[in-house]
């Protein structure tokens, strides 16, 4: 297992009620543990056009995860 910082931003905050967790995951990106997070957090949904990023680096879902990172969760922003 590995252990990540999950933080939360505005309705994924809203959904957990948290702004950040500690993690333990096998997860190996973050598109998987975001999977695993939805199933404690039923209220996430999908990340169908959210972010994230890995240490405050903006990144793609399909990255690689090696643990002891801080992954950060950026729900789609609508508006015009």
């Amino acid at each position: 297992m590995k252990q990540f910082t999950v933080r939360w931003f505005a309705a994924y905050r809203e959904a957990t009620g948290l702004e950040q967790e500690l993690v333990l995951s096998s997860a190996n990106s973050p598109a998987e543990l975001f999977a695993e997070m939805t199933r404690q957090h039923p209220g996430l949904g999908t990340y169908s056009r959210a972010l994230v990023a890995i240490n405050d680096q903006m990144t793609s879902w399909d990255s690689s995860l090696q643990g002891d990172e801080q992954v950060l969760f950026f729900p789609p922003v609508g508006g015009g």
